[in-house]
């Protein structure tokens, strides 16, 4: 079968017919409706949605059969009633005419094809499969949109509004080419993805004035990347992977998120753990604000969420005092992943009112702790860093007045196929934790609602019980009174 031409139709002011308005025609108006066309649907009876779009204007509905007479005057056609034999009449009718058809779901019938359509603003993208396989362009289309930011449609815009005056700066193509070219790898694109649509016009008129001077600044972007599982990071997260051209990651990131990233970006591991810090805080600030004065796009990519212990704020202060531009794309923290990956809801309404994010990786951040505050009942408390500092914190919470009987669970590894899931009573919390060999990376969740983390459990190996008796449900006050 010969390949079909793809096309974009202007149908302003033009007239567009649709027979049938059941849910297939309700999806093609729909598509329609922006596009200015004065569309007229003719089918025996309506669905309520298209008697709604006939009152309010945004159609006109005429009630009865198709007649060859429908056609007068009309550039397109949309079959989509649930008959063949009507179907097949109005093809038919629409080829004598020379008029565009589009029967649904039929190809051989259809003279043009109604693609997959991803929209941002002006822009479109169309997909289609010349009609051998719809659903493989529906999936398509379903990974393009993940793959535009909103902010496209916006830059469209931009250039809609400057486009005389770029062509009369660039007459020759190659070099308006080149000159498109280095501003979309430069600010605009990033002032538009941040909301500053002002300063992004500012920029395009600075690129214009000073053409000769468009070399693309570089900038950073601090990219949370949540505990592990690849499929826990963000569309944004995603694009600027694959847009970086250096990549500082830490220790804490898994192989399957790096894979996802631009492949021939540069990679620097500048991992720290406990006691070894492979790369200091103030080297990784200098290797930042050296690439990115390079022009590179950087991705500063960090485990979890950078703005919860991740030290993403000391970085955007060096950045901010080098004069670099930033942007911030948020990770799933440890604690949110971790305990849904491990079955344990962080709040609950019986049991835990209140939750607390806690580091206490050394003896200095210990002693900054509210210990008496971290002892209250029905709150929930997730340490982050703690393994070294176990027998700390048990002996630090009883003293305080927590009860030895509180439930815990330590999730390694969370939300990745070597999960482990251990859990005990507070008592027994650093034993527990030395008997299974506990190793970082792994969270610490402290309080009632850990005790859930064995029947609600769901995603990888069963939860391990330590020394405690296995617990099935969450215990009431009075159970722990009695």
């Amino acid at each position: 079968m010969p390949r079909v031409f793809p096309l974009f139709a202007n149908l302003r002011g033009r007239r567009v017919l649709v027979v049938g308005a059941g849910v297939v025609a309700a999806r093609k108006i729909a598509a329609l409706r922006d596009t200015g066309a004065e569309i007229v649907v003719v089918a025996d009876t309506a669905s309520d949605e298209i008697a709604t779009w006939a009152a309010q204007g945004v159609l006109s509905l005429s009630l009865g059969e198709f007649a060859d007479a429908h056609l007068d005057g009309t550039w397109l056609v949309v079959a989509a009633t649930n008959d063949t034999a009507t179907n097949r009449r109005i093809a038919a009718a629409a080829e004598m005419r020379r008029i565009f058809v589009n029967v649904v779901d039929d190809v051989a019938l259809s003279a043009v094809q109604l693609p997959a359509l991803v929209q941002r603003g002006r822009l479109q993208v169309a997909i289609s499969s010349g009609g051998a396989a719809p659903m493989l362009a529906r999936h398509l289309r379903a990974q393009i949109e993940s793959m535009l930011d909103s902010s496209v449609g916006d830059l469209a815009e931009l250039f809609e509004r400057h486009r005389d005056a770029i062509r009369v700066r660039w007459p020759d193509l190659r070099q308006r080419r080149r000159w498109f070219d280095r501003v979309l790898a430069g600010i605009v694109p990033q002032l538009l993805r941040s909301q500053q649509s002002q300063a992004a016009e500012i920029a395009l008129c600075d690129a214009l004035a000073h053409a000769d001077v468009v070399d693309a600044p570089g900038s950073v972007v601090l990219v949370g990347a949540g505990p592990g599982d690849a499929g826990l990071l963000t569309l944004r997260a995603l694009r600027a992977l694959n847009e970086a051209d250096v990549i500082l990651h830490d220790r804490l990131v898994s192989a399957e998120v790096l894979a996802l990233a631009r492949r021939d970006a540069l990679f620097i591991d500048v991992g720290k753990q406990a006691d070894h810090h492979r790369v200091a805080q103030d080297d990784i600030h200098a290797l930042m604000i050296e690439h990115a004065r390079r022009g590179a796009r950087v991705v500063r990519l960090k485990g979890g969420d950078p703005f919860v212990f991740g030290r993403g704020g000391e970085e955007l202060e060096a950045l901010h005092a080098a004069s670099i531009r930033f942007e911030v794309v948020p990770g799933i923290t440890a604690a949110n992943a971790c305990a849904a990956y491990a079955g344990i809801p962080l709040t609950h309404r019986e049991h835990a009112q209140s939750l607390r994010l806690v580091t206490a990786h050394c003896e200095q951040s210990a002693d900054r702790l509210d210990w008496a505050g971290l002892a209250q009942d029905r709150q929930t408390l997730a340490f982050y860093m703690g393994v070294a500092g176990l027998e700390r914190i048990r002996d630090r919470l009883i003293a305080h007045g927590r009860a030895a009987s509180t439930p815990f669970a330590i999730i390694e590894n969370g939300s990745r196929r070597d999960q482990r899931v251990i859990t005990g009573t507070l008592d027994d919390l650093p034993v527990i934790a030395r008997d299974h060999g506990v190793q970082s990376p792994a969270l610490l969740i402290l309080g009632e609602v850990a005790a859930l983390a064995h029947s609600l459990h769901w995603f990888g190996a069963v939860p391990v019980a330590g020394r405690c008796r296995r617990i099935d449900s969450v215990p009431t006050p009075l159970d722990l009174a009695a």
